[in-house]
């Protein structure tokens, strides 16, 4: 019976948005009060529920506040760093679909976290005229190396939860990201042609010189860099070979003045990057805390200043805030259910007898286990959070190498952050054009069948 009502959020929310009876924000509250039956029965003291749903609710708050607070400036800097309704529609091509949602979009998720490389992505395919499940599921390519996203906070909190090494787990990440990346290739042709721009066979075969190259120089950076800057400099290099073979620069200066505002970007969160130690909020010992030099602080001051140089700023700043009020809603309260179902180990005790269950076969629950964390947090910090000690133990339990539990963890729960109940929500609420989850989760499911995949593989390789 406990396991019932443990599974009955999930169960909920998943047939609510698979049916299409509910958007993200009804499913999601629909959830929220399956929720609490759950919240009752793993707590082991019935009494402290009030205490511990309050508690929550302010962990949820300072967890789903940044986020918001970072696609918010996303889409501010979004406002300022294009030339909005006077910036001419770009015909398609398989070139540009392919620069704007992998290369550039995974640089720009590696340089600030929280989706902000999807954002961009969707509204470069918006500009190219492409819409609906196909331009979401692009724009969620973003999100393919996740471990690295924003200078890697989640693999470095997944280290301090299990006591390895954080360029060790980084490194092992790397190994299965890499593999990922290449046979993510056929998804990306195939949703090409749903959106519209078939790829012909030289052009796939530059796209996947790029996945190749986008792979090695992962695994070369992951090896020999500090792990945080891995994923800014594996992707740069290609970013730049994408775009430039996409659009090539007649007039350099007036490339390098549209690239600008990106530059002054990427500068100012290197240099945040740079001040060891910054003053931080600290509500919460066992969470990082919040800098200064946050990701949020600096988006929303380099596009607060870029914004006051521009006649029509504050028109600008309305359009962006109005665009982002739906999916912040959405995005708050898909936090506050993944902090529910962690914060009370309903989550742990559907991990530990799902694993319990399988008994020797154990060790193939890892990866599912990883994935569904993700989805179910939306985040590579969360997912770590909630179930990398789980996971960890149930690798000790299995007698798996100490690396290989928390590496699969680190990567299928950071691969499945594009299938996120919460970013899931978020692209539909930007797309505003009646796509739904469940149509997206269609599109990623070949996606996230290799994440399954890769993971057991790695499994079964290591306990030959």
């Amino acid at each position: 019976m406990t396991l019932l009502f443990q599974a009955m959020p999930l169960v909920l929310l998943l047939g609510l948005l698979g049916s299409g009876r509910a958007g993200p924000v009804g499913a999601c509250l629909a959830a929220l009060l399956a929720a609490l039956p759950a919240v009752l029965v793993s707590l082991p003291d019935a009494a402290a529920l009030p205490g511990f749903l309050a508690e929550q609710a302010r962990r949820g708050l300072f967890l789903g506040l940044q986020p918001v607070a970072v696609v918010a400036g996303g889409l501010l800097f979004h406002a300022v760093a294009t030339r909005g309704a006077a910036e001419a529609p770009l015909p398609p091509s398989p070139a540009r679909v392919f620069a704007a949602t992998l290369p550039m979009g995974v640089f720009l998720e590696s340089c600030t976290g929280f989706a902000v490389g999807t954002v961009f992505a969707l509204s470069a395919l918006r500009r190219m005229g492409i819409g609906g499940a196909a331009a979401g599921a692009l724009a969620l390519q973003a999100l393919v190396m996740v471990p690295w996203g924003g200078l890697g906070p989640g693999t470095a909190l997944g280290a301090a939860l299990t006591g390895l090494p954080a360029q060790a787990l980084s490194m092992a990440a790397a190994w299965l990201t890499a593999a990922w990346l290449l046979l993510l290739a056929p998804l990306l042709w195939s949703l090409q042609a749903r959106a519209g721009v078939p790829v012909p066979v030289r052009e796939r075969l530059a796209q996947l010189a790029m996945l190749a190259a986008l792979a090695g120089l992962l695994l070369a950076a992951a090896a020999w860099l500090p792990f945080e800057l891995a994923g800014i400099l594996a992707s740069g290099p290609v970013m730049l070979w994408a775009l430039w073979r996409a659009d090539p620069p007649r007039d350099l200066r007036a490339a390098l003045g549209r690239a600008a505002p990106y530059l002054v970007l990427l500068a100012c969160l290197l240099a945040a990057r740079l001040w060891p130690g910054a003053p931080a909020w600290h509500p919460f010992p066992d969470y990082p805390g919040l800098p200064v030099t946050h990701v949020a602080v600096v988006l929303w001051l380099v596009a607060g200043g870029l914004l006051l140089a521009r006649p029509d700023g504050a028109a600008r700043v309305r359009a962006a805030l109005v665009k982002a009020r739906q999916p912040a809603v959405a995005l708050l309260l898909y936090v506050m259910l993944g902090r529910l179902l962690a914060g009370s180990g309903a989550a742990a005790g559907l991990a530990e007898a799902a694993a319990a269950a399988l008994g020797p076969l154990a060790p193939l629950a890892v990866a599912p286990i990883a994935l569904l964390s993700g989805v179910v947090t939306g985040s590579n910090v969360g997912s770590n959070a909630a179930l990398m000690p789980v996971q960890a133990a149930l690798g000790a339990a299995a007698g798996l190498p100490p690396i290989l539990a928390p590496a699969i963890q680190n990567f299928a729960g950071a691969a499945s952050v594009q299938a996120s109940l919460g970013v899931t929500a978020l692209v539909c609420g930007l797309l505003a054009d009646g796509t739904r989850p469940a149509q997206l989760w269609r599109l990623l499911l070949p996606s996230m069948l290799a994440v399954l995949v890769l993971g057991w593989a790695g499994t079964w390789l290591l306990l030959r």
